[in-house]
């Protein structure tokens, strides 16, 4: 890893390597843990076919099988059979199995007196399928609970305790940094230090704050925009818009919960498998254009088809945003310091049509199949943009909050025709009010509508 250029050399050689992500392995193992439930179930009721009538399959036993497979794994996800609590903690996931169970075969047993096909039902096969696929659910529980404590501890998630000068706290199964040893420093406007921040936070899930009462309020508002749960150790709230307290039982103090991720693993997981679905058939079917607008802006000066900047992603992590060229070779604004005006001198004739028509913008597409943004989300920013004389976190500091989403190619500001230049501050204020509404209210289908309503803006005259 590169050390920005704010760390010593000293502080370079410790900058630390992210951690895994524990989100990911706990995905898999919910997946793991469902797939050994649809076993136990098959299994369970096979055997008590085989019990009860001899019969190995039988046909009866795995007929109900089938019709409580589907009722059960639906009650275990209400049930939340499938939580981090419940990866750890056998006991725990015992008891949610049996109130699934319990549920699925009264809900399918009402389905099916009212079907009128109950008397089907052999009431041996299905008791005995039952009490042998919990057996057999809690036992794969009770192995996998101690595994994956021993492997992951008994919190399964990725926890940072970050000390800068405050109150001393002990956590057992908590990571320890020494933000001093590291370089670390909570200051709000240098987005180099966001950036560094952002890498030593990367795959964390909560982050506790140890930190002198005078950097309380700079450590929130950094916390508040990285995307995780954040808590600042303290023993006030005042200021900081905390969200709750959380007691460490003998250590004579407590967490303040300033922020928390906006969205849940499985809103995440939905929302990258719309990003990846709508990016990779865009790519597919906008693959003509794509080859035209670089053939044409080769052919126009001889030039570089691409246009590469650094912008502000998720957790105000720097990313290379991809952009087709629209300037002269020697007009590029790397720090986006100088925006872009009406019959700006800089900007091609090619590239004056990719912009009206948003055409420059398509090769963010690779962006979004990285990982990088969004098809929708609030825009990235470059470092040095301005709206009127300030840069835009000058103006607002919830400007930073913005990033607890990763960026997007379009969003519901610029649905909203709030695109173009930001010549005033009120520019950005309107745009960042509909960024943080987008992040409040988020829901997949917000998602769908935005993009369709972009399919009608395509075209604007605020594109120069």
């Amino acid at each position: 890893m590169n050390a920005p250029s704010f760390l010593s050399e000293a502080q370079a050689r410790h900058v630390p390597v992210a951690v895994p992500s524990l989100e990911r392995k706990r995905l898999r193992a919910y997946i793991a843990l469902l797939v050994a439930d649809v076993i136990s179930i098959l299994a369970g009721f096979a055997i008590g076919g085989l019990i009860y009538r001899g019969d190995l399959p039988d046909t009866q036993a795995l007929m109900e099988a089938q019709l409580f497979l589907p009722l059960f794994l639906t009650i275990a996800l209400y049930q939340r059979v499938y939580s981090i609590r419940s990866l750890t903690d056998a006991q725990h996931a015992a008891l949610r199995i049996c109130m699934a169970v319990v549920v699925a075969a009264a809900l399918l047993n009402f389905l099916a007196f009212y079907a009128k096909f109950n008397t089907s039902f052999s009431r041996v096969t299905f008791t005995l399928g039952l009490v042998l696929s919990t057996l057999f659910m809690v036992a794969v529980r009770s192995v996998s609970a101690r595994v994956l404590r021993r492997r992951w501890g008994p919190v399964a998630r990725n926890i940072l305790v970050l000390h800068d000068g405050g109150p001393a706290l002990e956590m057992k199964w908590a990571a320890h940094l020494d933000a001093s040893e590291y370089g670390i420093r909570p200051d709000p406007s240098d987005p180099h230090m966001r950036d560094h921040l952002a890498r030593v936070l990367e795959n964390q899930e909560e982050v506790i704050v140890s930190c002198p009462a005078e950097r309380r309020e700079k450590w929130a508002l950094i916390l508040k925009a990285s995307g995780v749960h954040g808590e600042v150790i303290s023993d006030t709230a005042q200021h900081l818009g905390a969200l709750g307290i959380k007691h460490y039982e003998g250590q004579g103090c407590a967490g303040l919960i300033v922020s928390v991720g906006p969205l849940g693993l499985r809103a995440r997981v939905a929302k990258r498998l719309f990003d990846l679905a709508a990016a990779g058939s865009a790519l597919v079917i906008l693959s003509p254009v794509l080859i035209i607008a670089a053939a044409a802006i080769k052919l126009s000066d001889g030039g570089r088809v691409m246009f590469v900047q650094r912008r502000l992603g998720r957790g105000n992590r720097l990313f290379t945003v991809l952009k087709f060229r629209t300037m002269r070779e020697s007009g590029g604004d790397r720090e986006g310091a100088v925006s872009t005006s009406r019959e700006d001198a800089r900007v091609t004739r090619i590239g004056a049509f990719l912009r009206k028509t948003s055409i420059d913008e398509l090769p963010q597409l690779i962006n979004v199949l990285r990982g990088e943004m969004s098809i929708v989300g609030p825009r990235p920013h470059a470092l040095g943009s301005q709206a009127g004389d300030k840069l835009f976190w000058e103006v607002d500091g919830r400007y930073w909050h913005r990033h607890a989403l990763k960026p997007g190619m379009t969003g519901l500001a610029q649905v909203r025709g709030l695109r173009g230049n930001t010549e005033q501050e009120d520019d950005l204020s309107a745009r960042l009010r509909s960024d943080l509404e987008y992040i409040s209210d988020w829901s997949l289908m917000h998602d769908v509508a935005i993009m369709i309503r972009t399919l009608t803006v395509l075209s604007h005259d605020r594109a120069y």
